[in-house]
C-alpha cells in the first residue's frame, strides 16, 4: 500500500504543479522539477530512490514510442542529415568537452570516468524538448530537427556510456568501439523494424479495440527488451517501431482504435511525463546526503562550470559546423544556410532529463567518484531545465521567429479537406443514376457540394465568415439535440446503452465541428 499511496500523492502533486505552471506560464517540466525539489526538503518526507533500471525500461519506451508515433516520417527523413549531425556529432563532441573539463577539474578522476560523465549529460531529452516545444509556435523544421534529435541521441549517449563504464574494467580499442557502435545501432533499428511490422500485421487481426490499444503498449516494451537482451540499442528499437506504427496508423488501424489509442496514450504520456520530472526533483535530497569530502563552494563551482561547458559546447559544435558544411557547393545548393536566429534556437534548446539521471544512477557502486558524478549530472539537468527551459520562449520571441496565428486555414490543410470532399462527392455522383440508391445520393449531394464550395473559398484565401456562421449553427443544433436526448433519457427511461451509443456519435461530431470552428475563431 505505501507505494500506491506514494504514486497517487505524486499524481495529485503533478496536477497541482500543472495548474501553477499554467498560471505562471512556466514550462510544465521545470515546474515539476522545482516542485519535486521543494517536496524533497519537507521535514518527514521519506527519501525517494529512483531505480535506474525502472527509469530506463519502464518510463523511456512508451515516451519514446509516443513521440516517434507522432513524428512525420517524411519530414524526419528529409531532415535526417541535421538530425544525425546533432544526435551523433553534437553528443560525441559534448561528451568529449565535458570529459576534458571534468578531468582538468578533478585530476584524480580516470579518463574513462570523465567520458562517462560526458556521455551521461550530453543528450538533450525527448520528454523535456516535447513538453516545452509543444507550447511554442515556431517554424516546423526547427521542431522536426529538435524532436528528431531527441529521439535518436539517447542511443548515441548510452552506447558511449556503456563503453566508458566497461573501459574502467578492461582496455578497449577505439576502432572496436566505433564498430560496435554501428552494430548496436543497426541491431536496434532492425529489431524495431521487425517488431513494428509484426505489430502492423497482428494488431488489425485482433478485431477488438481494447486489445489493439493494449498491443501498442506491449510492442514498445517488447522491442526495447528484445534489443537490450542482445546488447543492441533499445532506444533505436523503440523509435523505429514507433515510426513504423505511425506510418501505418491511417492505413491499417481502425477508426475506433485510432480514437481510443489517442486518448489512452495521451493520458499515459501525461502521467509518465509528470512522474519523471517530479521524481527528478525528489532525488536531490538523497543525492546530497551521499556526497562527502567536498565543501559547498567546491560543489557549486564544479556544478556551475560543467553546466556552462555543457551549454557552450553545443554552440561550439552547431555554429561552426553548420557554416563549414555550406562550403561544399552541393550542400549549399541543396540545403542553404538557415537564418542565424534558427541556429541560436537549436543551440539553446538543449534541456536534459530522465535519461541523464537514470544513466548517472546506474553507475556501479564502486565507480570512481560515483556520488560526485551523480550530483554533477543532477545539477546539469537542473541548470538546463531551469535556465534554458524557462528562457527558450523568451529567446524565440526576442529573435522574432515565433509564427503568428494564421488568419486563414493553411493552404495544404484546405487542399486536403477539399480533396476528401471532392472524392466523397464524386462517389455520390457515380450513384446518382443508380435505380436503387440514386434518389438518396441526389438528396445528400447538396451538402457535399456545399463543403467543396466552402473549402475552395478557404484555399483561395476567401473570408471565412460564412463558414464560421455555418459551423456555429451546426454546433448549436447538435447541442440542442444532445440536450433533448438527455431529457428523453431522464423523462422517458431511454436505455443507458442507447444513450451512450448516440452520445458518443454526437461527441465525435462535436469534436469535429469544434476543431474546424477553432480554426475560424483564430481569424
Amino acid at each position: 500500500m505505501p507505494i500506491v499511496e506514494a504514486v497517487l500523492a505524486m499524481i495529485a502533486a503533478c496536477i497541482g504543479f500543472a495548474l501553477i505552471a499554467r498560471r505562471t506560464r512556466l514550462p510544465y517540466s521545470v515546474m515539476l522539477v522545482l516542485g519535486g525539489m521543494a517536496i524533497a526538503f519537507i521535514p518527514g518526507i521519506p527519501q525517494v530512490e529512483l531505480d535506474p533500471q525502472i527509469a530506463l525500461a519502464f518510463f523511456l519506451p512508451p515516451l519514446l514510442q509516443g513521440s516517434a508515433f507522432r513524428t512525420d516520417w517524411r519530414e524526419f527523413r528529409h531532415n535526417l542529415r541535421p538530425i544525425l549531425f546533432l544526435a551523433v556529432g553534437a553528443v560525441l563532441f559534448t561528451a568529449l568537452c565535458i570529459g576534458a573539463v571534468a578531468k582538468w577539474m578533478i585530476p584524480d578522476l580516470p579518463w574513462a570516468a570523465a567520458i562517462a560523465l560526458g556521455a551521461i549529460v550530453a543528450p538533450p531529452d525527448a520528454v523535456a524538448a516535447t513538453s516545452i516545444l509543444q507550447r511554442l509556435r515556431i517554424p516546423r523544421r526547427i521542431v522536426t530537427v529538435l524532436e528528431g534529435e531527441s529521439l535518436v541521441n539517447d542511443a548515441t549517449a548510452l552506447v558511449l556510456y556503456r563503453f566508458a563504464v566497461a573501459a574502467m574494467a578492461t582496455a578497449f580499442s577505439p576502432w572496436e568501439a566505433a564498430a560496435a557502435f554501428v552494430v548496436v545501432g543497426a541491431g536496434g533499428i532492425a529489431i524495431g523494424w521487425l517488431g513494428g511490422r509484426a505489430a502492423v500485421w497482428a494488431i488489425p487481426r485482433l478485431r477488438d479495440t481494447l486489445l489493439e490499444v493494449a498491443a501498442t503498449f506491449v510492442i514498445c516494451f517488447a522491442v526495447f527488451l528484445a534489443a537490450e537482451a542482445v546488447h543492441a540499442s533499445g532506444v533505436m528499437a523503440v523509435v523505429t517501431a514507433g515510426l513504423v506504427l505511425g506510418r501505418a496508423a491511417y492505413r491499417d488501424l481502425s477508426a475506433n482504435t485510432r480514437q481510443a489509442a489517442r486518448a489512452v496514450w495521451g493520458f499515459i504520456e501525461f502521467i509518465l511525463n509528470s512522474l519523471v520530472f517530479i521524481l527528478i526533483g525528489l532525488q536531490l535530497n538523497a543525492i546530497l546526503d551521499r556526497i562527502e569530502g567536498y565543501t559547498a563552494a567546491t560543489l557549486i563551482g564544479l556544478a556551475l562550470l560543467l553546466s556552462a561547458v555543457l551549454i557552450v559546447s553545443r554552440f561550439l559544435w552547431v555554429v561552426p559546423a553548420s557554416w563549414l558544411l555550406r562550403l561544399i557547393p552541393a550542400m549549399r545548393h541543396r540545403e542553404p544556410l538557415p537564418p542565424w536566429s534558427h541556429t541560436v534556437v537549436i543551440c539553446w534548446a538543449g534541456m536534459r532529463g530522465v535519461v541523464s539521471l537514470a544513466a548517472a544512477l546506474a553507475l556501479p557502486l564502486d565507480f570512481p567518484a560515483r556520488d560526485l558524478l551523480v550530483f554533477l549530472a543532477f545539477c546539469a539537468i537542473l541548470a538546463t531545465l531551469v535556465l534554458q527551459g524557462t528562457t527558450l520562449g523568451w529567446v524565440i520571441r526576442r529573435l522574432r521567429i515565433e509564427e503568428k496565428r494564421s488568419t486563414t486555414m493553411p493552404w495544404d490543410e484546405a487542399a486536403a479537406r477539399t480533396l476528401v470532399a471532392q472524392a466523397s462527392l464524386a462517389k455520390l455522383v457515380a450513384h446518382a443514376d443508380d435505380p436503387l440508391d440514386g434518389a438518396i445520393a441526389r438528396d445528400i449531394m447538396p451538402e457535399y457540394r456545399d463543403r467543396v464550395r466552402l473549402l475552395d473559398g478557404i484555399g483561395q484565401g476567401a473570408v471565412a465568415a460564412e463558414r464560421t456562421a455555418r459551423l456555429q449553427l451546426r454546433l448549436q443544433a447538435l447541442r440542442h439535440g444532445r440536450d433533448r436526448l438527455v431529457r428523453h433519457h431522464a423523462e422517458d427511461g431511454l436505455d443507458d446503452e442507447i444513450l451512450h451509443r448516440i452520445g458518443q456519435e454526437l461527441d465525435l461530431e462535436e469534436l469535429r465541428l469544434r476543431r474546424l470552428l477553432g480554426i475560424a475563431e483564430e481569424i
